[in-house]
């Protein structure tokens, strides 16, 4: 067994190097990076796929008096000429805005003063530095004295904010004379926290004041480089900025640098000896198109072989959806008209669909059309694609990458649903009561209804054991509507474990065995279903529950039919 540990939730470059976890090494993107800089770089990126390490290791490479030992033995100290020029020559403002949160724009600013002001903190070598006089130190002393929300006034007063990051750079610069590097990770996370908090015209104004000054008019800039989830319009933030160099999903240029590679995968798994689980991996978390590239997002292929290691058994999870906004998947569902839900089917079904994309948004275009939010979720990794040939640049492929986010659409249309279903009282009532009633014909009309209202998986490329869980979460969500009920999903019951038991005030106990029909045929599904209640004595759990009456249903589906059997 390997003792090299896995790097899970640690995205600082220097402390992966020198602690001896498990690193990919990206460091010819610092190559590609001076071979292709303009003033100000872009890069966007999914969540989750390594931009913050890459920042941590531009700092590490650019920054004065850095320790340079984490860059031995990788790739760029082959660079020989590069590394002479640029190694440990700069002085280096690195910040992250993924902590710029809050629940009014007082508390988010309030927030980035604290970012500013920890970062200006670095540099408190600048109060006893002779290159600069009394008025420097005092601007500089300004940066990081951050008194608390409940005090009248800041010391960092709005202007003093918005001026901040150039300020910073401008006293670095004249203390060594010698332009500054400006880092800013996830520049568009306090927009989409302010977009959803209802702040984001003061948000906007903010971000767009402190950017420009710190890029549009700084003569202390040698280059920036920001990275974030989406690039947000010229007009919204960078107004007047002199053509950034902006490098999406879709471009082909440091295509490799984000995400691991198949061949970058396949390392690491023979490092771990973990090969034999190779197709799970790249059935659940690979199919990801950045440029001309397939990339596996490196968060869950990390986290998936730290669970392998523990345990060569487990099975694999969901490790990507809780870094991302789902809830934008949900708005989309609330707004949907039927195409869009068809589309949404294509989509969890495994088949693609062609929409144009819109590189760049604001976050309040994201409301104005159902079209923008199609933008979003490629941008966002929730989809992925390739540009439709012979069609215009903005014409894309898009579908669903992996078998991960595959669930996280099901998981996410079944919380829509249950959504949707509970705000019509009287019709689920009737069609809970149709259970312990025995009444199967109700039961299966209402369910049929159901099933064209909402989205249903097809018999195509979905994965394993995804179409019945789909079609019991559904069910779930509608029976556990009665609160009187006590409603279980794979719960154990005589020699095995049934899909829904349910018992009654009345002390009425049912049970369900749901199939999925694959051969279409209904009645042999529903039948297989009661067999099995049978086999597995599964009423008898509910008989030791001290259930009276017990009734079994058999129901089956196939895309959006549906069959209820009582036994």
């Amino acid at each position: 067994m390997k003792h090299k540990k896995l790097p899970i939730g640690i995205d600082g470059f220097e402390k992966i190097r020198t602690n001896d976890f498990y690193y990919i090494d990206k460091t010819l993107f610092i190559k590609e990076l001076l071979q292709n800089w303009g003033e100000v770089n872009l890069f966007t990126r999914p969540r989750r796929f390594g931009k913050s390490l890459n920042m941590s290791m531009l700092k590490c490479f650019f920054e004065i008096g850095a320790d340079l030992s984490p860059f031995e033995g990788l790739k760029i100290m082959q660079e020989k000429g590069l590394c002479d020029k640029y190694m440990g020559k700069f002085p280096v403002i690195s910040i992250s805005l993924k902590s710029v949160d809050g629940r009014d724009f007082e508390e988010a600013s309030a927030a980035l003063r604290t970012v500013i002001g920890n970062e200006a903190g670095r540099f408190r070598f600048l109060r006893e530095s002779t290159v600069l006089d009394d008025e420097d130190k005092t601007a500089y002393g300004r940066l990081f004295n951050v008194e608390s929300r409940s005090s009248a006034s800041y010391s960092m007063s709005v202007p003093i904010l918005t001026d901040s990051l150039k300020t910073l750079s401008q006293l670095l610069c004249k203390h060594y004379g010698q332009k500054v590097i400006l880092l800013i990770d996830e520049y568009d996370v306090p927009l989409d926290k302010a977009f959803q908090a209802g702040y984001y015209d003061e948000m906007v104004t903010l971000i767009r004041n402190m950017l420009g000054n710190a890029l549009k008019t700084n003569e202390s800039l040698y280059f920036a480089v920001l990275t974030g989830c989406l690039r947000i319009s010229k007009e919204s933030i960078f107004t007047g900025l002199n053509n950034p160099k902006v490098h999406t999903i879709s471009d082909v240029r440091y295509n490799e640098f984000f995400g691991f590679t198949d061949t970058e995968v396949d390392e690491l798994l023979e490092f771990y000896d973990l090969t034999s689980h190779k197709d799970v991996f790249r059935d659940w978390y690979d199919g990801y198109r950045f440029g001309k590239v397939d990339v596996y997002c490196p968060w869950d292929v990390i986290n998936y072989c730290d669970e392998l290691l523990a345990d060569p058994s487990a099975p694999p999870q969901n490790y990507w959806a809780n870094t991302s906004g789902n809830e934008l998947i949900l708005r989309l569902l609330k707004k949907a008209d039927q195409t869009t839900k068809d589309q949404m089917e294509d989509l969890l079904n495994g088949e693609a669909i062609i929409k144009s994309i819109r590189q760049e948004l604001t976050y309040r275009d994201i409301e104005e059309s159902l079209d923008n939010i199609w933008s979003v979720l490629y941008a966002t990794g929730y989809l992925t694609g390739e540009h439709v040939e012979n069609a215009d640049a903005d014409v894309f492929r898009l579908r669903i990458p992996n078998g991960e986010i595959q669930k996280l659409f099901a998981d996410l249309i079944q919380n829509w649903f249950q959504e949707m279903t509970r705000t019509d009282t009287f019709r689920i009532n009737r069609f809970c009561a149709a259970f312990p009633d025995g009444d199967a014909p109700t039961i299966q009309e209402m369910l049929q209804d159901y099933l064209w209202e909402s989205i249903s998986i097809r018999d195509t490329a979905v994965r394993k054991n995804m179409k019945e869980n789909f079609y019991q979460g559904m069910l779930l969500g509608l029976l556990q509507s009665q609160g009187t009920w006590s409603v279980q999903s794979n719960t154990e019951n005589g020699l095995g474990y049934s899909d829904i038991s349910i018992r009654t005030p009345e002390r009425i106990g049912i049970v369900i065995e749901l199939k999925y029909a694959h051969d279409g045929n209904l009645e042999k599904a529903c039948k297989e279903g009661l067999r099995q209640i049978e086999k597995k004595s599964y009423a008898a759990g509910l008989r030791r529950r001290g259930m009276k009456k017990i009734i079994r249903y058999g129901i089956a589906f196939y895309e959006k039919d549906c069959m209820v059997e009582m036994g």
